[in-house]
């Protein structure tokens, strides 16, 4: 079977930084089809040759693998320019006649999210009939409930829930997939995976960059949109989700969907109180958020969110679930922390186990529980057992657009994610919108604003994420 890859936006940073260089990494280890090609929609002035020229360019630039001539010639020959102004519906027709003889068309939609509906009304209304499609659409979906319903709906009647990839990049990470391995295949876990044993749950993920040239989309997005909607309710329906049945993709995305329809919504006074909203300000040479292109120099905006949420689950009866994200902050990292509970013993000192994901930049996971430190005293000290998944000498462990091209030229969703995971996730973030007052400032390479290390010492806890706190870990 002929399969071909359509690029809508190839011309790119998503083409040049992720999608060309996983391509080559593919290609690398043979998992491209034989009869496989590429079609580079854009509207600048090249032809095949000329786009073939700067792909290679960044493939050097951006590929985990260092390039070969005669694995990039190989991937070359399968990649066609096609110059096109796809938001006009007269330049479809060239685009099917350079689809002739092909059985399935993957349409990958690597453009802005108000092009979204523009390619769909024109995919459907002159797509031929005689092949099967896919359409793999980037995040965000939709700005909001109403929209991302609007949004399905089109993409459902144009070609099919069965056929609808929408991508969460955070799904093809290493550790991300290793969630389910470490938790349902080891029996010291699983038993302990539920409000008796389990104090709280944070799920970290921290930029120390700014908004760079995002400004407009940004400015309609925000750290809430952003990160929090997508990525962190992802990682939280894997980490708390029930043990599936099986491994069967539709299985475990049920079993997800369940987590995100048991968020429990914020009360004004849970939202007053354990809600924070932040930005950055700037800092000398840092501009503040305000002050970066194609933002509002009264922007509200949050670039940076924290909160804690309940869900209404047996399982997690009671157990918090704190998490933070937010740009310009001191670290780049993703992590997931969980804090088992405290039991009485016969040490006077504060004794607490951890376990901790870390997704990103560095892969592993460690266990953090407590010794007896060398020497001739019965002092107690924290120690780890730890697993760097990409730490090891020649390890180069594959990106996570190589795994969801891959899954997408296979026709294996469950790396993506299903409509009533997204629309259980909007609602509970449209409740925290409307929750929304005051913005907190915050200077560039903290670790956001005072609101929210106040909100989580009400508790009697605190983020396990300052330079002080990894050192102790």
């Amino acid at each position: 079977m002929k399969k071909t890859f359509v690029i809508f936006g190839a011309t790119g940073d998503l083409t040049k930084r992720k999608l060309l260089p996983a391509f080559y990494n593919l290609q690398a280890e043979n998992r491209l089809p034989e009869t496989f090609e590429i079609i580079a929609v854009g509207r600048r002035d090249f032809d095949s040759e000329l786009y073939r020229e700067k792909a290679a360019e960044h493939v050097k630039n951006h590929s985990r693998n260092k390039p070969r001539p005669e694995i990039w010639n190989k991937l070359r020959e399968k990649i066609r320019y096609l110059k096109m102004n796809f938001t006009k519906e007269t330049e479809y027709p060239q685009l099917f006649e350079a689809l002739r003889g092909t059985e399935l068309a993957i349409f990958y939609f690597a453009v802005a999210p108000e092009h979204f509906e523009t390619i769909t009304v024109n995919l459907k209304n002159k797509l031929p009939k005689d092949f099967g499609v896919r359409v793999v659409i980037e995040k965000p979906f939709g700005h909001d409930l109403p929209s991302a319903a609007s949004l399905n709906k089109l993409l459902s009647d144009s070609f099919g829930e069965e056929n609808i990839y929408r991508i969460d990049h955070y799904l093809g990470k290493e550790m991300t997939q290793n969630i389910h391995f470490i938790r349902f295949a080891n029996t010291i876990f699983e038993p302990l995976w539920n409000k008796d044993f389990i104090e709280q749950v944070q799920i970290i993920s921290s930029e120390t960059i700014g908004v760079e040239d995002r400004g407009n989309y940004y400015e309609r997005a925000g750290a809430l949109s952003d990160m929090f909607q997508s990525h962190l309710l992802q990682l939280l329906s894997l980490i708390a989700m029930e043990k599936p049945e099986n491994l069967d993709t539709e299985t475990v995305r049920d079993k997800k969907v369940e987590i995100l329809s048991a968020l429990r919504p914020l009360t004004p006074e849970e939202a007053e109180n354990y809600l924070v909203f932040g930005q950055y300000s700037g800092d000398g040479n840092i501009p503040a958020y305000r002050e970066e292109r194609n933002v509002s120099e009264t922007s509200e905006t949050e670039t940076f969110l924290a909160l804690r949420l309940f869900l209404n689950s047996e399982r997690w009866r009671g157990v918090p679930f704190y998490i933070m994200t937010g740009k310009r902050l001191p670290v780049k990292k993703t992590e997931i922390i969980i804090q088992f509970k405290k039991f009485p013993s016969p040490y006077d000192e504060d004794l607490h186990n951890l376990l901790v994901f870390k997704i990103q930049p560095e892969e592993g996971v460690y266990l953090r529980f407590n010794a007896k430190k060398m020497g001739v005293t019965d002092e107690i000290v924290p120690v780890k057992m730890d697993f760097c998944q990409n730490c090891h000498i020649g390890l180069n462990s594959p990106e996570a657009y190589e795994r969801l091209l891959d899954d997408a030229i296979k026709g294996d969703s469950a790396r993506f994610t299903r409509w009533d995971e997204i629309e259980h996730s909007w609602r509970f973030v449209q409740g925290l919108k409307e929750h929304k007052s005051k913005l907190h400032f915050y200077p560039p390479f903290t670790w956001g604003p005072e609101g929210a290390w106040e909100m989580i010492k009400r508790d009697g806890k605190h983020w396990f994420n300052s330079e002080d706190e990894d050192e102790n870990l």
